[in-house]
């Protein structure tokens, strides 16, 4: 009875007529023509949303009526240069305390768009590979696919520099190549091996580069945004010019230490941006489920905030440039809210259908796909050619797979490695048994053995 009860509360739920992408004026819609929908990645039609008393996006009954083909408005640029395209954003930015925001338009060329698809695509085929490593067994542990998200941790990138600072939750294989780190390193990590961008020891959630000022996944809810309020903190206290950037999810936005770190930021004027990177479910919860306010960008209060569209590039950049500025100029923290979806569950335990519907997600991978945005937005403009996106495919495709064999060939850390990194210098480590403890210089009864 209790699983009958929750399937046809599970039923009523997904059974809304519109699944709202949330936006000023925008939805997404859910219709029953979405078979007819391709892949171009471009945006739906946006109009005709507005908020009931509860705070619910309702769509007007004609708007569900009449189901519409998306919008290639936001795809089509204007070339204003030799290798220069205009593009306008369809979605306005919203805006916390920020009296004006990011432009509604940015300027761009072949070589960044050709970037920004292949790291995409290159994060997106990784991510491809360890579910597949993962379901042969090869992967152990917890593993947080970041499909679906991409756009945002490379946007970010194209707005600041290796120099600068960066940490994220435990969802981090993409924020860790878009870092700079390569699929053969991220990937060995994934296996325990010792090429691992952490020597085999952190696994998927903790990846770890120094060299890219990549601090890594964290395991615990919420934990790296207090840590990147401290990244800054140092910056700060060292003049060095560096912004720090904290990512968390949806669902780890009620932490009490994220708002304890909100505080100590804005009164220290620390260089950090909070970037919430809003993917609809905090694991299996949807987010007004759990959070009173789902305007996430607004949660720092004092904190200025801006809200973004996580699913395309050009505006994620645009957006954390002008974040970037604030920040780096002094004026203390922001917090944005990147509105962005993963296609899969929530880890590799989680099958995502339980709480969606298929329709749901086959619909944001037809209309919304980010790597699918850049790709059309280089077709349309006749910027790049089939040939050339199908060869850059290609290239990907082979570097994954070169990839795998290389994490795969790789070999364990050896035992002796319990015992490093643990402090900077190279000291005694009691172990359990005094014969077993770590000297440096001599070997431990089990290493003779």
């Amino acid at each position: 009875k209790d699983r009958k009860m929750r399937r046809a509360s599970s039923v009523l739920r997904v059974g809304r007529a519109v699944r709202c992408y949330s936006s000023n004026q925008g939805s997404y819609s859910q219709g029953q023509n979405q078979s007819q929908q391709n892949a171009t990645g471009s945006h739906q039609s946006q109009k005709g949303v507005h908020q009931d008393s509860e705070g619910e996006s309702q769509v007007p009954k004609a708007a569900q009526e009449q189901k519409q083909e998306p919008s290639m408005r936001s795809l089509k640029g204007q070339k204003v240069g030799n290798n220069q395209w205009k593009f306008k954003f369809e979605q306005p930015f919203k805006l916390h305390k920020f009296e004006q925001g990011p432009p509604m338009e940015i300027t761009t060329n072949k070589e960044e768009l050709i970037h920004f698809y292949t790291q995409m695509q290159r994060i997106r085929l990784t991510e491809n590979a360890s579910d597949s490593l993962y379901k042969k067994k090869m992967i152990r542990g917890f593993l947080h696919i970041y499909s679906g998200q991409e756009a945002v941790c490379i946007g970010m990138e194209a707005a600041i520099t290796k120099e600068d600072h960066v940490i994220t939750a435990y969802r981090d294989h993409g924020h860790a190549i878009g870092r700079g780190d390569t699929p053969k390193r991220v990937i060995a990590e994934l296996l325990g091996k010792k090429g691992g961008c952490s020597e085999g020891k952190g696994g998927s959630m903790h990846m770890y580069s120094r060299e890219f000022n990549f601090y890594g996944g964290n395991g615990i809810v919420g934990a790296q945004v207090p840590v990147g309020a401290g990244l800054a903190f140092a910056a700060k206290t060292l003049k060095t010019g560096k912004v720090a950037i904290a990512s968390y999810g949806d669902g780890a936005s009620n932490q009490g230490q994220v708002f304890e770190a909100f505080n100590m930021s804005y009164l220290w004027k620390l260089p950090v941006i909070y970037v919430c990177e809003n993917n609809k479910y905090g694991m299996g919860t949807e987010a007004f489920r759990s959070s009173a306010s789902t305007e996430y960008y607004k949660r720092g209060d004092y904190i200025p905030g801006i809200h973004v569209d996580g699913m395309d590039v050009l505006a994620v950049k645009a957006a954390s440039q002008f974040a970037v500025e604030h920040a780096r100029s002094g004026k203390g923290p922001v917090v944005m809210e990147m509105e962005t979806y993963r296609y899969l569950g929530h880890s590799m335990s989680d099958p995502g259908t339980s709480y969606r519907t298929q329709d749901e997600v086959g619909t944001m991978r037809k209309t919304r796909d980010p790597i699918s945005q850049v790709r059309e937005r280089l077709l349309v403009n006749d910027i790049a050619t089939k040939d050339e996106i199908l060869e850059i495919n290609k290239q990907v495709k082979a570097e994954i797979d070169e990839a795998v064999q290389y994490a795969t060939d790789n070999e364990f850390p050896p035992e002796a490695d319990l015992y490093s990194h643990i402090y900077v210098e190279e000291v005694p480590v009691r172990g359990v048994e005094l014969s077993n403890s770590y000297v440096p210089g001599k070997q431990t009864s089990q290493q003779k053995q």
